[in-house]
């Protein structure tokens, strides 16, 4: 548990933590809790849920991920890339069904770190990454668009199709203030790093948008028209469990965890490469987990590590996990004394901050370059995004994982064939003159499920005046049970023609497979040879007493 369950916390407290440091951690820890707070009310009312839950999910979440996680410099919290699922699961089962999701994915969590999935699960495609990322980004967009013109829809459906067309049904109610506001939003948060990188631009455009509205009452809807008063309090909630239903969250929660392990463990790798550090994968995991059990509790959603956050909080000179803890203490102090006034703020200016999320979620370059590419990688792509704005993230996760497999498997076995076709003509060039009864073919490879059918076709199938067959096997790195299964076969129909089978070059982790599988007993161990130059002397040898035995 110890190796894997480590806190960068701890550990730099006990390399020695000096007090210059203390100073650059408490001005990066401020500055990304302003940066940490329009973000975290922006997601939560797109999710669906109250402002103050947003809020409550950085500082609960943000502390732990912080004081537990496997990066110095992870800032956690709630992200653009939780919105689509979080309002679904809050659509169809309420808040406490999301509550009871968000903490069965913090299970998962714990068990993925637990099991060392870190590593794994860096492994995921880039193509379906890219797809469902920018899936997300085109749906987030899609549901500003009421807010950000201010239409009177009334309850606008779930679907993306049905959103437009609702939308289109509804461009005569247009509020031209709102549209006004949005743009002013996209524009300060564009534009103001140009005056100074001290303050985000989207805060100054929260503050100065919320108190013209207020100053001079303009007719836009604000989060006051739709949630209320806003608690400037935290209380710890048990959400209620009907047990009956529980198998209903499993899904959800399975898209939750496998979201926040891709997005935390892909924001350690990138703040790796700007700090030049090692994140702790598994211990990343476990600290994610840990922190959407917990949230919940206290009314949080689920969270991972934010790039976007991270990345400030590096940029400002935060290098070890206190910057993230000061950053939730930051938003737990401006939660308790100024979260009362956040119901002033207009949702078309929260629409202008999810528009640049989503636009910076887009990653259209990367996009664009994939649809450049290979066949298999446009594919992964293409489906991955359709599925995920068309019909639901879970499904374009779970799918987009298992064709990745199926492609990848595709590609190992036609490489693998290419390779088993060719008769070795090196073997001639370097040891001369080969009998015609000594045949030789090298599978180059994964010995696996996706190739075995076919080398066991391709082994049957050799020349008729083939007496001795030797199967080189350098580059065969694993064997599993369905290649072992067809090799088996193959060695037994050869066997029964009369036809003696030599292997060459077998790995010692290949050999120890075949010796449990008793490969070894079918062709005679002295038949197994450690390189091809035994292989070869031993093939001649069996057929010097071949035709001896015969005259």
């Amino acid at each position: 548990m110890k190796d894997i369950f480590r806190p960068k916390f701890f550990s730099i407290i006990k390399e020695g933590y000096t007090r210059q440091q203390f100073t650059k951690d408490l001005f990066a820890g401020i500055i990304v809790g302003i940066v940490a707070l329009p973000l975290a009310i922006a997601f939560a009312v797109a999710s669906g849920v109250s402002p103050e839950k947003g809020i409550i999910t950085a500082v609960i979440a943000g502390f732990i991920i912080s004081l537990l996680g496997g990066s110095r410099v992870q800032i956690g919290g709630p992200t653009g890339a939780f919105i689509v699922i979080v309002f679904g699961i809050v659509s169809q089962y309420g808040v406490g069904g999301l509550l009871i999701s968000t903490i069965l994915a913090g299970i998962m969590l714990i068990a993925f770190g637990l099991l060392r999935l870190g590593a794994l699960l860096k492994y995921i495609p880039h193509p379906l990454i890219v797809g469902f990322t920018s899936g997300i980004a085109l749906i987030i967009f899609s549901t500003q668009i009421k807010d950000a013109f201010g239409l009177q829809t009334g309850q606008v459906p779930a679907d993306f199709i049905g959103k437009w067309e609702t939308y289109f049904h509804s461009f005569s109610s247009i509020n031209y203030v709102a549209i006004i506001i949005t743009v002013v939003t996209i524009l300060i948060s564009l534009f103001f790093n140009k005056i100074t990188n001290k303050i985000p631009g989207s805060f100054v455009a929260i503050i100065f948008v919320t108190a013209a509205v207020a100053i001079f009452k303009l007719p836009v809807t604000t989060i006051e028209t739709l949630f209320g008063e806003i608690s400037g309090k935290i209380t710890m909630e048990f959400p209620a469990i009907d047990w009956s239903n529980i198998s209903y969250y499993f899904a959800p929660a399975l898209t939750i965890a496998l979201l926040g392990a891709i997005e935390s463990l892909l924001s350690a790798v990138v703040a790796d490469g700007m700090i030049g550090g090692n994140h702790r994968s598994n211990t990343e995991l476990i600290a994610q987990g840990i922190a959407n059990i917990v949230a919940p509790f206290f009314g949080g959603i689920p969270a991972t590590g934010a790039i976007a956050r991270t990345a400030t909080n590096i940029k400002n000179g935060g290098r070890t996990p206190v910057a993230g803890m000061i950053h939730a203490v930051t938003l737990l102090l401006i939660l308790l004394f100024f979260g009362k006034y956040a119901k002033l703020i207009p949702m078309s200016c929260l629409a202008g901050i999810l528009i640049l999320v989503s636009y910076n979620m887009s990653e259209w370059r990367s996009f664009r370059a994939i649809l450049r590419g290979s066949a298999f990688d446009i594919i992964i792509l293409l489906t991955t995004f359709i599925l995920t704005v068309l019909v639901d993230l879970t499904v374009a996760i779970q799918i987009g994982i298992v064709l990745s497999a199926i492609l990848f498997m595709k590609r190992m076995a036609d490489n693998g064939q290419a390779i088993l076709k060719e008769k070795d003509s090196q073997i001639i060039e370097n040891y001369g003159y080969l009998p015609k009864e000594i045949e030789i073919y090298e599978i180059s490879g994964p010995f696996f499920f996706g190739a075995a059918k076919h080398y066991s076709e391709v082994l049957k199938g050799h020349a008729s005046s083939t007496k001795i067959l030797i199967i080189r096997m350098r580059y065969v790195p694993f064997i599993d049970s369905t290649g072992i299964h067809n090799f088996k076969e193959a060695i037994t129909t050869l066997k029964s023609s009369g036809k003696k089978i030599i292997l060459s070059g077998v790995q010692p982790d290949v050999r120890k497979e075949l010796d449990k599988a008793r490969v070894a007993f079918l062709i005679g161990k002295a038949n197994i040879c450690d390189d091809f130059d035994d292989a070869l002397a031993k093939a001649k040898d069996v057929l010097s007493k071949m035709e001896s035995s015969q005259q």
